[in-house]
C-alpha cells in the first residue's frame, strides 16, 4: 500500500534542475550547482513612500529582496511622508499623481493623514488632506479591488478566494458639509448648458444645531466598473453579487441596473457555461447591504465576489479582512483609466502604517510585522509595469515575482512566519525578511521559481492525510531549509520502507532477463 501511495503522490515536474514534487513540496537534487544571477531590468513604476513601520519594513525588503536581483533605476520615487508633503507644500503629492498617470503602474506604501494632534506633534504648517482623494481623481479612479490573499496549505479564513470591487469615487467621501442653525436648506443644480436650474431638494431645519451634507454618485464610469468586476469573477471562477441599499436609498437603483444590463448582455452566457450561477438560479443576484453583511460571515467557503458603492465597499471589505485573519491578508488595488484609455493600476496594502508596532520599534522592542500585503502590492505593480511593456520583459518579471511569492509562502508554510501566524515562536520583522531573501536567492539561483506543485492529485482519489504528509516532510527536512536534498530524501524512503534496495533490484533484473530468453523447443 505504501508503494501505491508513494507512486501516486510523487511525480516528475518541469524545471531546469531535476526534482520531485510532493503535494507542493520541492525535493532538489543535491548535486545541483549554483550559477551567477543576472539582474532583471525593471520597467519604470511610480513608487510612493509612506512612513512608520511599513516604510521601515519596505526599506528592508528593497535592500534584501529587490535590489540584489532587480535593477530599479527607472523607478520614479516620491516621499509622501507628512513632513515632506508639508515641506513641499504638497507639491510632492502632485508630482506623484502626475508620474502615476504617465507610467500607469504605481506602488504605494501606507501613508498617514495627520490628525490635529499629529499636526502639532510633527510641527506641520497646516493639516494635510488624505492623499487618496487626489490619487483617485488624478488617475480617473474606477474601482478599488480588494481580494483575499491565500497561502496554499494554511487556512486563514475563507477557503476559496473572495473578490470585492468598491466604486472608487462618489458618496460620503466626496461630501461637502457645513454646520448650520435653524432655517431653510435648498440644494440646487445648475446645468452646464445654462438651462433652467433644478431644485434637488428643499427643507426647513428646525433644530438650532445641524450639519448639512451634500454629495453625489458619479455614474459615467460604472460600466467600466461592471466590466472589470465581471471579468475578474469569471477568471477567478467565483459567483458575482451586486450590493446596494436601493430599497431605502432609491438613488442607488441605477447602479444595480447598469450592472444588470451589462451582465445580461455580455457575461450571463459565459457564467452559465462555467456553472457559476447555480447558487443564484441562473441569474445575477442583488444583495441588500444588510444581507451582504450577514452572508459574508456565513460564506466561509469563499468563492464569491461583490461589487458595491464606495462607502458600503469600505465597510464590507473591513469585515472580510477580519474574517480572513487581518487586513494584512487583503489586497487593495486602485484601478483607473488614462485619457488614452489605458489602465492605470495602483497597488498598496489594505492596512495602515502600523503605528503601535513602530512605536515599539522606536523603544527598542522586538517587532514581528507581516509584510505579505505590501509584498503582494509590490509584485502587482512590477508585473503590471512589465505587462505594459510586454515581450520578454513580462516573462522575466513574472519569473522573479513568482519566485518571491513562493519564497514568502514557503517561509510561512515551514513555520518560519511572523507571529500573527506562527505564534510566539514566530520570527521578528527583520528575521522574516532575511529568511525570505535567502530562500528567494536559492530559487532564483536554481532558476525554477521555487515552483510548488500545489494540489498534486493521485490517479485515483485516496484519503490522504495532507497534514500528516506535511509533518512527515518537516521531520525529514533536518536542516530546515524547506527542501529535501538527496540524503534526506533517501532517509525518508528508508523510514517509509519503500526505498529500492540494490539486491532486490539485481534479483528483479536477473529474473526479467531470464524470462526474456527464448523458450527451448527441446524442453518438455
Amino acid at each position: 500500500m505504501l508503494g501505491l501511495v508513494a507512486s501516486q503522490l510523487f511525480g516528475r515536474s518541469k524545471g531546469s534542475a531535476s526534482r520531485l514534487a510532493l503535494n507542493g513540496l520541492n525535493f532538489m537534487n543535491s548535486e545541483f550547482r549554483s550559477r551567477d544571477y543576472t539582474k532583471i531590468v525593471s520597467p519604470p513604476i511610480t513608487y510612493i513612500a509612506g512612513e512608520e513601520m511599513t516604510r521601515y519594513c519596505m526599506d528592508l525588503i528593497l535592500t534584501q529582496c529587490v535590489n540584489p536581483f532587480v535593477e530599479i533605476s527607472k523607478w520614479e520615487y516620491f516621499d509622501c511622508s507628512c513632513k515632506n508633503r508639508d515641506a513641499t507644500d504638497d507639491q510632492v503629492l502632485k508630482d506623484a499623481v502626475a508620474s502615476g498617470a504617465k507610467l500607469g503602474s504605481i506602488f504605494k506604501e501606507p501613508t498617514v493623514t495627520p490628525s490635529a494632534t499629529q499636526v502639532k506633534q510633527m510641527g506641520l504648517k497646516k493639516a494635510l488632506p488624505s492623499p487618496n482623494g487626489a490619487m483617485r481623481k488624478g488617475w480617473n479612479g474606477i474601482t478599488i479591488s480588494r481580494d483575499t490573499i491565500h497561502i496554499p496549505g494554511i487556512e486563514l479564513g475563507f477557503k476559496e478566494p473572495v473578490l470585492f470591487d468598491r466604486h472608487a469615487v462618489g458618496g460620503e467621501y466626496g461630501a461637502g458639509w457645513k454646520a448650520v442653525g435653524s432655517g431653510k436648506l435648498v440644494t440646487t443644480f445648475f446645468p452646464d448648458d445654462d438651462t433652467a436650474p433644478v431644485i434637488i431638494e428643499g427643507r426647513h431645519l428646525k433644530d438650532k444645531n445641524n450639519v448639512a451634507v451634500v454629495y453625489h454618485n458619479p455614474l459615467d464610469n460604472v460600466p467600466d466598473l461592471a466590466h472589470h468586476f465581471f471579468s475578474r469573477c469569471l477568471e477567478a471562477k467565483v459567483v458575482p453579487y451586486v450590493v446596494t441599499k436601493k430599497t431605502v436609498f432609491k438613488w442607488q437603483e441605477s447602479f444595480w441596473q447598469i450592472h444588470k444590463e451589462i451582465f445580461d448582455k455580455d457575461y450571463k452566457k459565459k457564467f452559465l457555461e462555467a456553472g457559476l450561477l447555480e447558487k443564484t438560479r441562473g441569474e445575477l443576484q442583488h444583495l441588500i447591504s444588510d444581507a451582504a453583511t450577514m452572508q459574508i460571515v456565513r460564506w466561509l467557503d469563499g468563492g464569491f465576489g461583490m461589487v458595491s458603492h464606495n462607502y458600503d465597499g469600505d465597510m464590507l471589505t473591513d469585515e472580510i479582512a477580519q474574517i480572513h485573519r487581518s487586513p494584512g491578508f487583503i489586497t487593495s488595488n486602485l484601478i483607473g483609466k488614462s485619457k488614452s484609455g489605458n489602465m492605470i493600476k495602483e497597488f498598496e496594502a489594505s492596512h495602515g502604517t502600523v503605528a503601535d508596532m513602530w512605536n515599539a520599534h522606536l523603544r527598542g522592542e522586538e517587532t514581528s510585522f507581516n509584510p505579505l500585503g505590501m509584498l503582494e502590492a509590490l509584485m502587482g505593480a512590477m508585473n503590471h509595469a512589465a505587462a505594459l511593456q510586454g515581450g520578454e520583459t513580462l516573462k522575466v518579471m513574472t519569473h522573479y515575482t513568482s519566485s518571491l511569492r513562493n519564497a514568502i509562502h514557503n517561509t510561512f508554510r515551514y513555520g518560519e512566519g511572523t507571529r500573527d501566524l506562527s505564534g510566539p515562536t514566530g520570527l521578528t520583522t527583520e528575521a522574516f525578511v532575511s529568511k525570505v531573501a535567502k530562500r528567494l536567492a536559492r530559487y532564483l539561483e536554481r532558476d525554477d521559481c521555487g515552483e510548488l506543485a500545489y494540489g498534486v492529485k493521485a490517479a485515483e482519489p485516496l484519503p490522504v492525510d495532507v497534514d500528516a504528509v506535511y509533518k512527515m516532510f518537516g521531520d525529514a527536512d533536518t536542516d530546515r531549509d524547506g527542501m529535501l536534498d538527496k540524503d534526506e530524501f533517501i532517509a525518508l524512503l528508508v523510514k517509509l520502507g519503500i526505498a529500492p534496495l540494490k539486491e532486490r533490484r539485481e534479483e528483479t533484473e536477473d529474473k526479467a532477463a531470464e524470462e526474456a530468453q527464448p523458450a527451448d523447443p527441446a524442453a518438455p
